[in-house]
């Protein structure tokens, strides 16, 4: 009889800071992939998603893993150009605050922010506060944050930063987002 990986010891007592960046496609990707491999070893997973809603086909398959994957979205779900609504702000900070408390909550052992790094582009919150995020971060749990346009502040912090780069994509032959591919 095999043994359920949930009962196994975690045998890691520190977690790193990751990040997830560039112009290539991959970046949620990678992160969903971690959570997943995390909830398969039994460890409490907290996902905040900045600038997005609604829903996406990883979104719907996480909800298989709500027993160990927390996941909320903090957008409006529209591409922000420019300067972002109100609403679009309120939601991000609150979310930025949300993800404060589960990090602190003793409960989840890896913490993504999913588009965190977009979030402070476009100014939807202060890079400092992400960056008192990172700082406060308990011993124990392993961060990741992702998204294009990494503040060099934030890369300074990481322990591990993985650049996706475009090198060729079918988009500009007109391919659109392909359900279950990209969205």
């Amino acid at each position: 009889m095999e043994s359920d990986p949930a009962s196994k010891t975690v045998s890691w007592q520190k977690g790193y800071v990751q990040v997830y960046t560039g112009n290539g496609k991959g970046k949620t990707t990678a992160a969903f992939g971690l959570a997943l491999r995390a909830a398969g070893a039994g460890l409490p997973v907290f996902i905040a998603q900045f600038a997005k809603a609604g829903e996406y086909s990883e979104s719907v398959a996480l909800q298989r893993f709500s027993d160990l994957i927390t996941l909320r979205q903090y957008g409006s779900g529209r591409f922000i150009r420019g300067e972002p609504s109100e609403e679009d702000v309120r939601a991000a900070r609150k979310g930025l605050q949300e993800t404060g408390e589960a990090l602190h909550s003793g409960k989840y052992r890896l913490v993504i922010l999913d588009e965190a790094n977009i979030a402070t582009f476009f100014g939807l919150f202060p890079v400092e506060d992400l960056l008192a995020l990172i700082q406060d971060k308990p011993v124990d749990v392993e961060l990741v944050i992702t998204g294009r346009n990494a503040d060099p502040s934030v890369l300074n912090r990481a322990d591990l930063i993985t650049e996706m780069r475009e090198i060729k994509h079918y988009y500009v032959n007109g391919v659109r987002a392909r359900k279950g591919i990209e969205s």
